[in-house]
């Protein structure tokens, strides 16, 4: 998935973790669906994180 479009699926669909089902993490996904993306902190720091190009999918791989 491109970085842009992660950051904006994350951005607006971050709270029930729908950028962490789309790189295929889906037991961190889960939680950050039944826990409002980690009680709203959560999503904003994986928001920074695919910013700044360090954010990973599910095989470690940098989105890009």
């Amino acid at each position: 998935m491109n970085r842009i479009v992660l950051a904006v699926v994350c951005f607006f669909l971050g709270v029930l973790g729908v950028h962490r089902f789309a790189v295929g993490k889906i037991g961190t996904g889960l939680l950050y669906l039944f826990t409002a993306g980690l009680f709203g902190i959560g999503w904003i720091v994986d928001f920074v994180m695919i910013i700044m190009g360090k954010f990973t999918d599910a095989s470690g791989n940098f989105i890009k």
